[in-house]
């Protein structure tokens, strides 16, 4: 079996999608507008996605035990610039010599992790 996607609903449709275009670097896979604000993010066709749905009655709130990991070459480096552009980031996590990782949450309230 693969994974499809995950689905976020949300009040703040357009800063979400913003995130994951400008942050994590996710591409436009399928766009449902105008017909319904609803929207698949991945980094490539067939890739698992991130489906944004626009949802005004969203508490925004993420889910307190959940969290979407994303490998990326520099974690450090995406950090600072994370933190740079305003977002709730925590500080670098090392459990293991040879690990490192942070937090930060996106306009939905979920925690996403940078490796």
């Amino acid at each position: 079996m693969k994974m499809l996607h995950v689905t976020i609903q949300t009040t703040k449709f357009e800063s979400e999608i913003e995130f994951y275009e400008k942050e994590v670097g996710l591409v436009l896979q399928r766009d449902m507008r105008p017909v319904k604000e609803l929207v698949f993010l991945a980094n490539g066709e067939g890739e698992t996605c991130i489906e944004v749905i626009h949802n005004p009655d969203a508490e925004d709130a993420g889910n307190q035990n959940l969290s979407i990991g994303f490998k990326t070459e520099d974690a450090e480096k995406k950090r600072e610039e994370l933190v740079a552009a305003g977002y709730d980031v925590t500080p670098m996590i090392s459990p293991m010599p040879d690990v490192k990782f942070f937090f930060v949450t996106d306009p939905a309230g979920v925690k996403v992790q940078f490796m």
